[in-house]
């Protein structure tokens, strides 16, 4: 049996990847257990701790053939994984290396206004 995780892509997911938690949609069949072995063996870290919460689907409503169907999206199970202190997963490795260099840039912009006065 194959384990998908799937990252949860958001600003705040981003602001917690920060902290040492990731955060991943799972199945809904899957505990504790099964999604830290998981983690580790993906991504070769060492899982400290794993919360669970399941997100009820929403319901929604569509105009269709001149009526109303109303129906309920599925509920989504979402891992908070917090891994041990010095162990990252390169999820947001874009992200991250775009935010240095941009961080670069404005130093040198800096700098090349202070050598003009």
């Amino acid at each position: 049996m194959s384990i998908v995780l799937k990252p949860r892509m958001s600003e705040k997911t981003y602001a917690q990847s920060e902290k040492g938690v990731f955060v991943f949609d799972v199945d809904g069949s899957l505990n504790k257990h099964q999604i830290a072995e998981a983690v580790e063996k993906t991504y070769e870290v060492t899982v400290e701790t794993v919360r669970v919460v399941v997100a009820k689907g929403k319901t929604k409503r569509l105009y269709r053939n001149r009526r109303y169907e109303t129906g309920v999206r599925q509920d989504v199970k979402k891992a908070y994984v917090t891994l041990k202190k010095g162990d990252h997963i390169p999820i947001f490795a874009a992200i991250e290396q775009a935010e240095e260099e941009a961080e670069k840039a404005d130093k040198k912009a800096k700098k090349s206004k202070k050598e003009e006065k």
